[in-house]
């Protein structure tokens, strides 16, 4: 099983970024998939959920109005559109996926460095 993150980049404050992940090795019909971020000298935090089948999702508090996670099933692919970004967003971001149901996640991918301006 592979999670493949891609997307990440330098943008200016205010700017957008859609972050991207390929699922693949298996079905994930009943798995979750999330996004999680750790910045320099921090420990990683919950950024984004996301259900496979059902396409439920949950946020952060940080997240909430400005991020949007998203799925397509036919492409086995988990988004993470980020807008109005904020140099305090600035982060390796991880997309990565757990049975639904258990709280371990099971599988992460390689992470992709997202930076904000100021």
């Amino acid at each position: 099983v592979q999670l493949q993150a891609s997307g990440g980049g330098l943008v200016q404050a205010g700017g957008s970024l859609k972050l991207a992940c390929v699922a693949s090795g298996r079905n994930f019909s009943n798995y979750v998939a999330s996004w999680f971020r750790q910045a320099p000298g921090k420990e990683r935090e919950f950024v984004a959920t996301v259900s496979w089948g059902g396409g439920r999702t949950d946020y952060a508090d940080f997240a909430k109005g400005r991020f949007s996670i998203s799925r397509d099933i036919a492409l086995n692919t988990v988004y993470l559109q980020m807008n109005d970004l904020k140099p305090e967003d600035t982060a390796v971001y991880f997309c990565a996926a757990r049975v639904g149901g258990r709280r371990v996640y099971d599988f992460w991918g390689q992470g992709t460095q997202v930076t904000v301006s100021s």
